[in-house]
């Protein structure tokens, strides 16, 4: 055994392992191009044999191995016998002549040799899926078959990787130095998989200490390396992934390879099978359509060094003393509510699964300000077991975790319900099942109400407004009749519905906000949500911003500490309340055009007007949208504080302060939807 990864050269050892399929050249180049950007130098991918002998093989490869090797330091993996080679009609038999895969080896090497200094020979061997050792009971025909290949590699020039063992095995290991194979090999790849297919007990550690054990015993200098790791996301535990890749840099290996950088496109088979083993569709540190998980995020922003100082966020011990649970608490009014409330003295145990890119900043922000008075817990409310476990002994909890966009929903229905109802109703029935039930304050949203077609309006001026003068001067109240549009208004809608249920029929005190556009600090706006914050970011980088319609519609938007201060006050008048809805926004005193706050973005920047892109409408956009809030500030008291020209001030002032840690490209580039959540 060579060495250890020392953290801070990390960004140099650890490398991605990305299998490519045959003729997916659009694919490679974005992999490719993604790859560099994240500063990875080392890609290990596969070497198909029997692609190679497909129709359209050879081309294939002519172009994957220069364009790959131009850009990387490559580990080819030589796999998969040609069907028509083997002992039986699958790629992972032996081939009836075993030194047909030397003939491979010695063919790529002289047409491809120049791209790489070292080779793997075949891939997880002592997997039934991979070699079908029930044709090779005693290994003698695998090792006279890699052997062989590997004696030729060395003699030109090349370095040997024995094809990584999964599971890690010294027995097999011992085996391969029996049969002779290991005078051959310079490199003992092994897999490793915590938390999704490795058995639960020994540690990876221990395991690869085991293999480097055999090694010293047979007195073989050769260096490990883990050719295969990762973790699966198919829970939805982003920040698990995060940890186990700031654990691979402590392991006794030389080298390390995550798998993979995009997830499995759902429409394409795993070497299980077609979806049979949902854990082999998770295992990027982007989604299959290339948008970042959390890692990818905190590894292009920071390197590795800063995912590893990401990983220690959550403890491994929950401390269980906060009072207050806020999910979504890293979330843009989740921050400023955990931050009111620290303030306060209290302790605030925040539950989120940092899947929304922008919002680890805030979460950092907070542990930073108040130290271990914060409690993370990464959860998920889709996992009903792990948010019960979350709430634990929660002395009350806001709710203001979900999908927070119109247009995600209509691309995909399933995620939103599964988060918005299905994980409202896991946190509810996790409340109610507490010892002592603590009361819910629920962010719902003023889509219940649909799109208000049947409101007569006019223009005035830059803007659209009711005709109906008790419209024009109060708003939508709550008497309003409830018309579900669009997945995301159903499933907020629903979720809105068994909330009050709960309150009425389960004991749960709760209260529900159907909440107008929410604006302030903290708020990492995109075109699917956040608008406010949206339009001063683009303003503020130069960036066009696109219009869908003619830019009159309005609005009401309340300063996120006056919407801190509804939900404190609804908290402390809970025994009054609990059962109740109401409306929260600006009112008609905060009620603003987008032309308006295009002309207030203009007069900020010194006369310097926005870029303006327009575009046609988009079904469910909602001309005119106020909130009517006398009847939460009639029996509260509660009133908005702060003016809507006021706040965007502050808001711009705000964004200004961060530009020495500017929001993401991706970030802000992300969605097409105006103000389309109930936290915009």
């Amino acid at each position: 055994m060579k060495a250890t990864v020392d953290i801070d050269k990390a960004e140099d050892s650890l490398g991605i392992l990305e299998w490519f399929h045959f003729g997916e050249r659009d694919r490679v180049i974005a992999v490719a191009d993604d790859l560099r950007a994240l500063g990875v130098s080392r890609l290990r991918f596969g070497v198909s044999w029997a692609d190679y002998h497909a129709d359209g093989g050879e081309a294939w490869f002519d172009w994957l191995l220069p364009f790959l090797g131009e850009r990387f330091e490559l580990l080819p993996c030589f796999l998969y016998t040609p069907p028509s080679l083997g002992e039986a009609p699958s790629t992972a038999a032996p081939p009836r002549e075993l030194t047909a895969y030397a003939d491979f080896i010695d063919h790529c090497i002289t047409r491809y040799g120049e791209h790489f200094d070292t080779v793997e020979l075949w891939n997880e061997p002592n997997n039934l899926m991979e070699w079908n050792y029930g044709l090779d009971r005693d290994w003698s025909k695998f090792c006279a078959m890699v052997g062989g290949a590997a004696h030729w590699a060395r003699r030109c020039g090349k370095r040997t990787v024995l094809g990584g063992m999964a599971p890690i095995d010294a027995g097999w290991l011992q085996t391969m130095f029996d049969r002779g194979l290991m005078q051959y090999i310079d490199i003992i790849g092994v897999h490793g998989f915590p938390g999704s297919y490795d058995t639960p007990g020994e540690r990876l550690a221990a395991r690869i200490e085991r293999i480097a054990e055999v090694l010293c015993e047979n007195r073989h200098d050769g260096e490990i390396w883990l050719t295969e790791t990762g973790y699966s996301t198919w829970r939805h535990d982003e920040f698990e992934q995060v940890r186990l890749a700031a654990e691979v840099a402590a392991l006794p290996v030389a080298r390390a390879y995550w798998f993979a950088l995009r997830d499995l496109a759902s429409h394409k088979a795993s070497q299980a099978g077609f979806h049979n083993d949902e854990r082999d569709y998770h295992f990027g540190i982007q989604n299959a359509s290339g948008q970042p998980k959390l890692l990818y995020r905190l590894w292009s922003e920071r390197g590795l060094h800063g995912v590893r100082q990401a990983s220690a966020w959550a403890a491994r011990t929950p401390i269980r003393r906060a009072n207050t649970v806020v999910t979504g608490g890293a979330g843009f009014i989740g921050c400023n509510l955990a931050a009111r409330l620290l303030e306060d003295g209290e302790r605030v145990r925040v539950i989120d699964n940092l899947s929304r890119p922008g919002v680890e900043r805030n979460l950092e922000w907070l542990i930073d300000r108040y130290g271990d008075r914060v409690e993370f817990v990464p959860a998920d409310v889709r996992d009903r077991h792990g948010i019960r476990d979350a709430v634990d002994g929660a002395s009350r909890i806001f709710h203001l975790a979900g999908q927070v966009a119109v247009t995600t929903s209509l691309d995909d229905p399933l995620h939103d319900f599964e988060v918005n109802l299905g994980g409202t109703v896991n946190l509810l029935d996790a409340a109610r099942r507490q010892r002592h039930v603590p009361p819910v304050i629920f962010a719902s949203t003023n889509k219940v109400y649909g799109g208000l077609e049947d409101v007569p309006l006019r223009i005035r001026g830059n803007r659209y407004e009711p005709q109906d003068p008790q419209y024009l001067a109060h708003g939508v109240g709550e008497q309003r009749p409830l018309d579900f549009h669009s997945p995301y208004g159903c499933s907020k809608g629903g979720a809105d519905q068994y909330v009050l249920d709960h309150a009425r029929c389960m004991g749960v005190p709760a209260v529900v906000f159907r909440m107008s556009c929410i604006y302030g600090p903290h708020q990492f706006g995109t075109e699917d949500q956040g608008w406010v914050a949206h339009f001063l970011i683009c303003a503020m980088r130069g960036e066009p911003i696109t219009l869908y319609g003619d830019g009159m519609q309005v609005r009401d938007i309340l300063f996120v500490e006056d919407a801190v201060d509804a939900y404190l006050t609804a908290a402390r008048q809970i025994d009054r309340l609990s059962g109740e809805v109401f409306n929260l926004g600006g009112g008609p005193s905060n009620m603003i055009s987008l032309l308006q706050l295009l002309k207030w973005i203009s007069e900020l920047q010194g006369g310097r007007a926005p870029q303006v892109d327009f575009a046609p409408w988009r079904p469910g956009d909602q001309r005119y949208y106020v909130s009517d809030t006398r009847r939460f500030a009639s029996q509260t008291g509660w009133h908005a504080q702060v003016d809507a020209r006021d706040g965007v001030d502050r808001l711009y002032q705000w964004l200004a302060d961060q530009q020495d840690a500017p929001v993401p490209h991706a970030v802000v580039t992300a969605g097409k939807a105006l103000c389309a959540s109930s936290v915009c």
